[in-house]
């Protein structure tokens, strides 16, 4: 990624948090963590990795909720940064954290076998 996508990329992190925990309204967005966002080089496309709090259903529900919402977002998103255009919106659940928890289990398990 280039630095300026880059940039744009944190921006949209941090504006995507405010916007999904402060502003939406559907009930079906569990507790959602935007984890990473990469934005393509022509800023065009932005796949934003989340994290949900709770079982497999929830976090269906969630990234369902937040597929439907896209619109609302690009639109809040628009008012809130200076961008020509605004990157059309991709989620994605962020597996990253499951896989460190699963790591630091099978360590746990085998420092009790020692």
């Amino acid at each position: 990624m280039s630095m300026r996508s880059e940039r744009v990329g944190e921006q949209l992190k941090k504006e995507l948090s405010e916007v999904i925990n402060q502003k939406m309204k559907n009930p079906n967005i569990g507790f959602v963590t935007v984890t990473e966002v990469e934005v393509t080089g022509d800023l065009s496309q932005a796949t934003v990795y989340v994290t949900v709090l709770g079982e497999e259903r929830e976090r269906k529900k969630s990234l369902e909720a937040l597929e439907k919402s896209k619109g609302f977002m690009r639109s809040e998103i628009a008012q809130r940064m200076d961008l020509r255009i605004v990157p059309e919106l991709k989620f994605q659940y962020d597996e990253s954290i499951d896989y460190g928890n699963k790591i630091e289990k099978m360590i746990a398990d085998l420092n009790k076998g020692h």
